[in-house]
C-alpha cells in the first residue's frame, strides 16, 4: 500500500474511486449516504469534486499501482458546516474502491491525515460524515479515534462532525 499527493491530473481516478463507493454503498442497501447516481454522471459532482481538490490536497492510495482509495485535506471544511475557530485540517472526499474494501485503506488515509496534520504544527483534524444507516460511519470514526462534535443536516441528509486533537 502506497499513498501518494495527488493532483488535478487525478480526478479521473478519484472519480471512479467514488463511483465504485456509490455502487457498493447501493449493494449493501445505503442510497441515501452519496445517492444512486454515479459522481462521475453528475456534472455538479463533478464540479465539487474538483473545486474540493483545488482547495486542498488530495491523496491516493494505490495497492499494486491500481487506486484504491482517496481523500482530500483542506483547511476548511465544506460550506455546510461552519469553519473552526482555530486553524484544523479536514477530511474530505474520503473514499475506497469497492475491490478494495476490508484491506485497511481509509485506516491508512487517516492515519496518514493525522500525520500531516501533526507535520502543518496544526492541533484539529475534523471530518464529517452521514450519520444515517444506523450510524454506522459514525461509529467507523469513532473506532479510529475521532469523537462526536455537532449534528447537522443538509434538507433530509443527517450528517456527523467528528474531531480529533494532538
Amino acid at each position: 500500500m502506497k499513498i501518494r499527493k495527488g493532483g488535478a491530473e487525478d480526478l479521473p481516478a478519484i472519480l471512479a474511486i467514488l463511483d465504485s463507493a456509490v455502487v457498493w454503498l447501493n449493494g449493501k442497501g445505503i442510497t441515501a449516504q452519496w445517492g444512486t447516481e454515479s459522481f462521475s454522471g453528475r456534472p455538479k459532482a463533478v464540479e465539487q469534486v474538483e473545486r474540493t481538490m483545488s482547495e486542498g490536497d488530495p491523496w491516493i492510495v494505490e495497492i499494486d499501482g491500481v487506486p484504491a482509495g482517496t481523500m482530500t485535506l483542506t483547511p476548511h471544511p465544506g460550506q455546510y458546516v461552519e469553519p473552526a475557530d482555530e486553524p484544523e485540517v479536514y477530511v474530505r472526499l474520503l473514499a475506497t474502491d469497492a475491490r478494495f474494501h476490508g484491506h485497511g485503506v481509509g485506516a491508512a488515509l487517516l492515519k496518514h491525515a493525522e500525520a500531516e496534520t501533526l507535520r502543518q504544527g496544526v492541533s484539529l483534524l475534523r471530518v464529517d460524515c452521514f450519520a444515517g444507516s444506523e450510524g454506522r460511519l459514525v461509529a467507523y470514526y469513532e473506532r479510529q479515534g475521532f469523537t462526536r462534535t455537532e449534528p447537522f443536516a443538509v434538507g433530509d441528509w443527517p450528517g456527523q462532525v467528528l474531531e480529533r486533537r494532538f
